[in-house]
């Protein structure tokens, strides 16, 4: 028998990483998978506490939508992709999750699309 562990890790200053580890025990999964999410650290690009543009992306099943909100908003968005954003920083934003009900998946999904985001 083996435990799986998902973790997402950020600074809150638009850093954010996310990994997939197993281990027969849960200790050594968390452990695992804070070293290999903390060596995937993306860095998102910001304007003030906002996205700089919208964004829709697809991987598989998974179909997110995240689009910048104006400031007081707040972080707008469902399970797992919250914990993507606040680890992030992104304080006003509003996102959307359109697919799969899978958190791998969407965690996935929603680092990949903030991955792709450009300063404007």
């Amino acid at each position: 028998m083996r435990f799986a562990v998902l973790m997402v890790v950020g600074d809150k200053r638009g850093r954010v990483g996310t990994a997939l580890s197993k281990a027969t025990d849960v200790a050594s999964a968390m452990r695992k998978s804070a070293a290999a999410a903390q060596r995937r650290l993306i860095t998102v690009p910001m304007k003030g506490n906002t996205i700089p543009h919208s964004i829709r992306y697809s991987t598989g099943a998974a179909e997110i939508l995240i689009k910048p909100a104006p400031v007081g908003t707040g972080v707008i968005a469902g399970g797992a992709m919250r914990a993507v954003l606040e680890l992030a920083g992104i304080k006003d934003v509003v996102a959307k999750i359109i697919g799969t009900r899978n958190k791998v998946a969407n965690v996935n999904a929603t680092i990949l699309a903030l991955s792709k985001l450009k300063n404007i």
